[in-house]
């Protein structure tokens, strides 16, 4: 079987790139480069304080100390990265961060994309009400909670494999579980939004069809959110990991807080090495740089979904 194509002819792809090489030729409006002038200067405001302290951390602390952290480098190294690696345990903080945030995020979406897809796909009674309950516990500030939370943790009972302390205090699940309970109801109000703009034709023809409630969720619906699951996870990877007040309020074992707590160990009694600080503070945050430029593609669509929509 061969196949044949159909030859085009160059006017028909002169008509075609028209439009193109119009956009190309369109002279530059003054408004246009305000725009462009200002969106540039706040993305360098936004990244000074990162490029501040990378380029710090690279330069030893008698350096910037005689000539100031905006001198000139005299000398560049990746010693202070080392050092923090060991003197601060990186590891062992990395992957307390790791238990909490990647169960963390992978039960809220799940979650939030399950009331989403059943509070915009059925006629539930109460389903608008139900969704401005999700949405409101945003609201409410966490430290108001620290105190009932820290009480009532103390009183519920675990197995010893799961928490040392006999109780759902100091352990890992304890601080899943809240930021579970505080991240889900902004994924569904961000996921049932995006899902009513999913035609309701494509479940009615799954039921035709013989599929029910659970596969039109994860064989329909699901892969047509993939936007928008991507710049949530990136969003709610990004709160977790960097969360450090519940972490301190329901755990007391130093060998289970996050990385975030690991800068303490880089600050001496007497003297703070603000560029081991600054490589330290680097090193953390470089999983959640990784984790947006894997879901990029996924972020940038999710932010721009309906942006095309009357």
């Amino acid at each position: 079987m061969t196949t044949t194509q159909i030859p085009v002819s160059r006017s028909a792809r002169d008509a075609r790139t028209e439009p193109e090489r119009a956009r190309q030729r369109r002279p530059l409006r003054p408004g246009r480069i305000v725009l462009y002038v200002f969106l540039t200067v706040v993305a360098l405001g936004w990244l000074a304080p990162l490029l501040l302290a990378v380029y710090a951390s690279l330069r030893p602390y008698q350096e910037t100390a005689k000539y100031g952290y905006f001198s000139l480098p005299h000398h560049l190294s990746f010693h202070y990265y080392l050092q923090a690696w060991r003197d601060g345990d990186m590891p062992l903080y990395f992957r307390n961060s790791l238990i909490i945030a990647v169960p963390g995020v992978i039960v809220t979406l799940f979650l939030a994309s399950f009331v989403a897809f059943a509070i915009s796909r059925y006629r539930i009674p109460g389903r608008k009400f139900l969704l401005v309950m999700f949405t409101a516990g945003n609201l409410l500030p966490p430290q108001v909670m620290v105190t009932p939370l820290y009480t009532v943790y103390t009183k519920i009972p675990l197995p010893d494999w799961i928490s040392s302390s006999d109780s759902l205090y100091d352990s890992y699940l304890g601080v899943i579980l809240i930021h579970i309970a505080f991240q889900t109801g902004f994924c569904v109000f961000v996921l049932y939004n995006y899902m009513r703009t999913i035609p309701i034709e494509l479940t009615e023809a799954a039921i035709v069809d013989g599929a029910g409630v659970w596969r039109q969720y994860w064989r329909v619906i699901l892969p047509l959110a993939r936007p928008a699951l991507g710049a949530l996870a990136t969003l709610e990877f990004t709160f977790i990991y960097n969360d450090f007040l519940w972490a301190l309020v329901l755990m007391s074992t130093g060998d289970k807080l996050p990385v975030t707590s690991a800068l303490n160990n880089l600050r001496g009694q007497f003297f703070t090495d603000y560029n081991l600080l600054a490589a330290g503070s680097v090193m953390v945050a470089l999983p959640t740089l990784i984790v947006f430029f894997l879901l990029q593609k996924q972020f940038v669509a999710g932010l721009t979904l309906g942006a095309n929509k009357g």
